[in-house]
């Protein structure tokens, strides 16, 4: 049932009776009847988004009628218990700010929230584009808001700038890609889950006065489709005011004649459609940022302090700053994160389903219930599989063949190295026989010469001994009879005769063992 202009609407089928009261499924809850995590699971989420596909088609043909209602029934406070609801539970917000380091980036963000965030200063060293995120709960009056400040580090910073975008691009998609897994659990608690999607990405130009960088340009075109832009000038006090006005004028020539789409401030609601048509064209805005608060007249106020003057940062003819957080926070910050929900997370949503082959309809423009895109998906996955296992078989079979190839040929490369190596010994030991032999008829030759010296030896050495004693007898005589003669000579001693008689024994037994 729901209010039509103060009565009741009443859903009917075609047989007159009620239809039942859950014939609207949420958004994620057909998004859970779609999770590839398994095969049981995905068959009892296809089943539940048949049944949610016959509901819808039960109120083919209902028609409604309105009926007064005879007093007050009461769901005129569904406003006010959303309020409360949305209270108890509050809210979220995260802001992604991207820019080059030193723009005042984290000045920005704690004069836009009036506190001090914590944060250590970057340097202009970092070998690569960090993303770093912090979460603050901050509470005004009794609304929570649990905030998000994701800040790009070292953007800008290296020589090759040319993928600087991709780490940003990245973070954003592993946000949306966190959310649709816990949207497709079988248990599901977003009521309770931190959404960490990116609703808002603050982009700093740097105040050149000339026109936007390619990295700008490039980094905006990468993100356009993922994230509501709200480009800002930071620093706008370093330009004068003519120069501003032209920059703001090129700077949106050349998101349109670049086909880069920023986020517009939405003029559908009658209450807040002229505040934001008109700050459409204001955009980008300029923008200073100050902690430090001065005296000025009689009152305490932001700004920032020069030697020619002083720089009030709420002051609308000094900066955009004050319609920078009317439009971001006081008026258009839930739609901001209607705009990251319902476009940007729903185009990841629809193009990532479409990988994994779901479709809402079939070639022929009839609509795809989950049952059928479960089996079709199903069956192909089989029908892959298989292919890749007989792909797997083939190349099995071949790789066999392949090495008992190999191993056949070095069979026979063994074989023949046996046999060379066998020939080889063989040729070796014939040799060795050969040089044995040989060496046995010279030990044998060498023993009986050795035989026949020994035995010339011994008979040498007897027919010397006698011819010794006879010469030793003469010897004997001749010196007696010289002696006995007056002035005859003296004769050798005895001694020289025995070593000359022995040199020629010798010399006799030499020339017998050459013979």
């Amino acid at each position: 049932m729901g209010e039509v202009g103060g009565g009741v609407v009443e859903l009917r089928d075609s047989s007159g009776g009620r239809s039942p009261p859950s014939t609207q499924r949420s958004r994620s809850a057909v998004s859970c009847a779609v999770a590839p995590v398994s095969a049981a699971p995905v068959a009892a989420l296809a089943e539940a988004g048949a049944m949610a596909a016959t509901d819808i088609a039960r109120q083919v043909g209902e028609g409604c009628r309105t009926v007064p209602l005879a007093g007050h029934v009461g769901f005129d406070s569904l406003p006010d218990q959303l309020v409360n609801q949305s209270i108890s539970q509050g809210f979220c917000f995260n802001i992604l700010c991207v820019g080059e380091t030193g723009l005042g980036k984290s000045t920005l963000m704690d004069t836009l929230f009036n506190t001090k965030f914590e944060g250590e200063p970057a340097t202009h060293t970092q070998p690569g584009v960090q993303l770093r995120s912090n979460t603050y709960d901050l509470q005004e009056s009794n609304v929570g808001l649990k905030l998000t400040i994701v800040s790009t580090v070292g953007f800008g910073d290296q020589i090759n700038k040319e993928d600087s975008y991709k780490p940003i691009v990245e973070f954003i998609d592993a946000q949306f890609e966190a959310y649709l897994q816990e949207e497709l659990k079988i248990r599901r608690v977003l009521h309770t889950y931190h959404d960490s999607r990116i609703h808002a990405c603050l982009y700093f130009i740097a105040p050149t006065g000339h026109s936007l960088k390619s990295l700008d340009l490039v980094t905006m075109k990468k993100l356009d489709s993922k994230v509501n832009i709200i480009p800002i000038i930071a620093k706008s006090d370093a330009i004068s005011k003519s120069e501003l006005t032209k920059f703001k004028i090129k700077i949106t020539s050349e998101l349109v004649s670049n086909g880069v789409q920023i986020y517009q401030f939405p003029t559908d609601d009658e209450l807040v459609a002229e505040i934001n048509g008109t700050m459409n064209a204001h955009l980008p805005f300029a923008v200073i940022g100050s902690t430090e608060e001065l005296k000025i007249g009689n009152k305490m106020m932001k700004a920032r302090q020069y030697p020619w003057g002083t720089v009030q940062v709420e002051n609308e003819a000094h900066c955009d700053f004050v319609k920078l957080r009317e439009m971001l926070i006081r008026v258009n910050m839930e739609d901001l994160r209607e705009q990251t929900h319902s476009r940007h997370y729903e185009l990841y949503r629809r193009c990532k389903l479409e990988e994994m082959g779901f479709k809402d309809t079939d070639p022929d423009s009839k609509p795809f219930s989950l049952q059928e895109t479960y089996e079709a998906k199903r069956n192909e996955f089989l029908g892959e599989l298989q292919k890749k296992e007989e792909e797997m078989r083939q190349m099995f079979v071949q790789r066999v063949k392949e090495k008992e190839a190999e191993l056949k040929e070095a069979e026979k490369e063994l074989h023949e190295k046996f046999d060379r190596l066998k020939k080889l010994h063989q040729d070796e030991k014939k040799k060795l026989e050969d040089k044995k032999k040989s060496l046995d008829d010279e030990v044998n030759a060498f023993k009986q010469r050795k035989t026949a010296a020994e035995l010339l030896q011994s008979q040498g050495s007897q027919a010397g001994g006698s011819q010794t004693l006879k010469r030793d007898k003469e010897k004997k005589k001749s010196k007696v009879v010289h002696l006995s003669m007056p002035g005859a000579p003296l004769a050798p001693p005895a001694s020289v005769l025995t070593a000359a008689a022995n040199r020629v024994h010798v010399l006799l037994l030499k020339a017998a063992t050459w013979s």
